[in-house]
């Protein structure tokens, strides 16, 4: 009798550790555009962006027609979403080749301005149809003396096509993209 006991905790024992099942892990990508003339000596700062604790972290946000947020049930960003959009924004000036150097903080760069981004909006709404939806606010900082040079409001959508994590993640990415070279285009203006 106690060797079934001992057999039935064992077998129970294994049910408790059973590994979860993996997510999905999704990474944003910056857009391939043409590379242009580099035309200004400056050096820019991409700031790590700040978001609300919603944003700040590895989770996907899904908005449901009430308002509601909720996460993407069996998927996740790569790494903290504020650091994926940093990144993949200083890939997207350096692609540019409009800047003499881009760097994040703690590189040693002599700075002249700094791109602060908001990280607003980041989700997918599913409210009939299903669209991702992301907004940053974008102030361009003079480094040399502190004073915003520019500031502007980037929104951008993108129809969620098929159905799954991958959809949803790939409309994200899509509208990511689009406001990546906005905001690479507008500063190039801008300073």
């Amino acid at each position: 009798m106690a060797g079934v006991a001992a057999v039935t905790l064992t077998l129970s024992g294994c049910a408790l550790f059973k590994s979860p099942t993996p997510l999905d892990t999704y990474e944003l990508s910056a857009p391939s555009g043409t590379a242009k003339q580099m035309r200004k000596r400056l050096q820019i700062l991409i700031a790590e962006p700040p978001a609300l604790k919603s944003l700040d972290g590895q989770n996907i946000v899904i908005r449901r027609p009430s308002g509601v947020i909720e996460f993407l049930k069996g998927a996740q960003w790569s790494d903290r979403l504020p650091r994926i959009v940093q990144a993949r924004l200083a890939e997207t000036f350096q692609r540019s080749g409009a800047f003499a150097g881009v760097g994040l903080p703690g590189e040693g760069l002599a700075i002249d301005y700094q791109v602060i981004a908001e990280l607003r909006t980041f989700e997918v709404h599913v409210d009939g149809d299903r669209n991702a939806h992301i907004e940053l606010f974008v102030r361009l900082l003079n480094d040399r003396n502190g004073e915003v040079r520019a500031s502007r409001d980037f929104k951008a959508s993108a129809a969620v096509s098929g159905s799954g994590n991958d959809a949803y993640a790939q409309a994200l990415n899509r509208a990511f993209e689009t406001i990546a070279s906005e905001i690479v285009e507008w500063t190039d203006s801008v300073i």
